[in-house]
This record gives structure tokens, sequence and C-alpha cells, in this order.
């Protein structure tokens, strides 16, 4: 059985070069494919049980940090969604050989619909490289109907005028920029206003006790998704994170379920 081993793809050029850490290891297919959220890393809860889990069925498993996150270089403040997916595309290109299972969670799920819509664009078959999707509170649109339209004018102004916003995090981790590069970048990449085609079974988990991603935030999303194959699990006393020993095992048993279709 492989070992997980630690590597770095290289980004961009110039001035936008960035080294993207991932630690992958080899095994059967279809392998397991994490994108993470927002401020979030791969040594995160839901990340290394994944790894894990991976480790003793003897899958395939991919996990990285975007650009400002981690252990990649590059800064926060620089990233965009269209600069994070550009790395997503980049590391799944390299290590994702055989079908697998995207995980994607909150920022994530978004990163995992766009980069399914991304290959379809290419002319590859999805089918072949994508064997499901697992979205955990999806937040696909998330600067736009998630943060921009819940701020006040005053901070609308502050990014407009100055570039940025100081956000305070809930998390512990101090306030955190909100660009106005990511804002206006995020509007080029809005897919709740269209049908969205994934070509592979998609798999969400939401908390009902959410407060960063509401939960009728997935109900749009899953009247957007135009394949039959899409189950919403409702998780009733769920918050944003759904790291709990419980929701770990309902997110295992799903990825499980998913492999053995394949």
């Amino acid at each position: 059985m492989a070992e997980e081993a630690l590597f770095h793809v290289d980004v961009g050029t110039g001035a936008a070069a960035r080294s993207i850490a991932v630690r992958a290891r080899g095994g059967a297919a279809p392998g397991i494919f994490w994108l993470g959220g927002f401020k979030s890393d791969m040594r995160g809860t839901k990340a290394e049980a994944l790894a894990a889990h991976a480790a003793g069925a003897g899958r395939a498993c991919t996990r990285f940090d975007y650009s400002g996150h981690g252990e990649s270089g590059g800064g926060f403040e620089a990233g965009t969604i269209s600069r994070w997916l550009e790395e997503t595309l980049a590391v799944f290109e390299r290590f994702a050989k055989n079908p697998q299972i995207v995980v994607g969670s909150s920022m994530g799920g978004w990163i995992a619909l766009l980069l399914a819509r991304a290959l379809a664009a290419s002319g590859k078959n999805n089918a072949a490289r994508m064997a499901g999707l697992v979205l955990i509170a999806p937040a696909p649109d998330f600067t736009e109907a998630l943060m921009w339209s819940a701020m006040s004018e005053d901070v609308r102004r502050e990014i407009e005028e100055k570039g940025s916003w100081l956000r305070p995090s809930q998390y512990g981790d101090g306030p955190y920029p909100i660009t106005r590069a990511l804002i206006e970048d995020g509007r080029r990449h809005l897919l709740l206003d269209r049908p969205i085609e994934v070509g592979c079974p998609v798999r969400i988990l939401q908390g009902v006790l959410d407060p960063d991603v509401p939960w009728r935030h997935a109900l749009k999303l899953v009247s957007c998704l135009a394949q039959d194959d899409v189950v919403l699990t409702l998780v009733k006393d769920g918050d944003h994170r759904l790291s709990r020993p419980e929701d770990i095992e309902r997110l295992l048993r799903i990825v499980d379920e998913l492999a053995a279709e394949v």
C-alpha cells in the first residue's frame, strides 16, 4: 500500500506564480479528491478522516491547500475563485489519473462544481473522470449571494474604495480580508442562475443550523442540478463544519456507497 507523500505543484508564471502543497497517495479507484473551504486547509478534521479512510481501504486520495491557505505559497489576499480554480485544475490533472469521488466543503463545493464544468468544457468525458460529487454545506456563488448581498452599504463602500474590508471571524482565527478582486471575480463564476450539468451522481450534506450557508441555499442548488441522481441530506442539528463523529461517519458512508457503484 502506497504511503501518502507531500508534493508541490507550481501554478502560474511571473508575479502570479505560487507553489501548491499537495498530499497524495496512490491506490485503487475511484480515488478521493478533497476540496477544502474558504480559510480552511487540508489538515482539517474532515480531510484527515477521508485520507485515513482511503488508506484503510487501499484507495487513492489527493488533498491540497489553495494558495494563501495552509502549507501552500501565495498570499490569501491575492486569492480569487479563478485563481483557486486554476490551482484545482492543475492538481486534478496531475494526480487524478482514475475516476474520482470529489468531496468539496463549503467553498470547495463551488470549486467542485466549477471543476466539473471545466472538465466538460474541455471535451473530456466527465463520467470517466468523476465518479461522484459529495458536497458538504456547498457554497456556490457565496461571494455574491452570501457575502455581498448581506453587507451594509458602509462595508460595500469600503471594499469598493479601499479594495478590501477586514471581516471578523467567528472561528477565533482573527479578521481576514474580503477583497474587491474576490467579489468581482466571483461574478464571473456564478452558477445558481441556470441549470448545472456535472455528469455524475451528487450527494449533498447540509446542516439546518448552519449560520454561514443557510440550508435553503442547498435547496437552490438542488433545483439547478440537471441530473436525476441528486440526494440532499439535511442534518437537523448540524452546523456549518459537520465535523462531529456522527457527521464524519455519515460522510464516509456516502463515499463508500458511491465507490461501490463504480
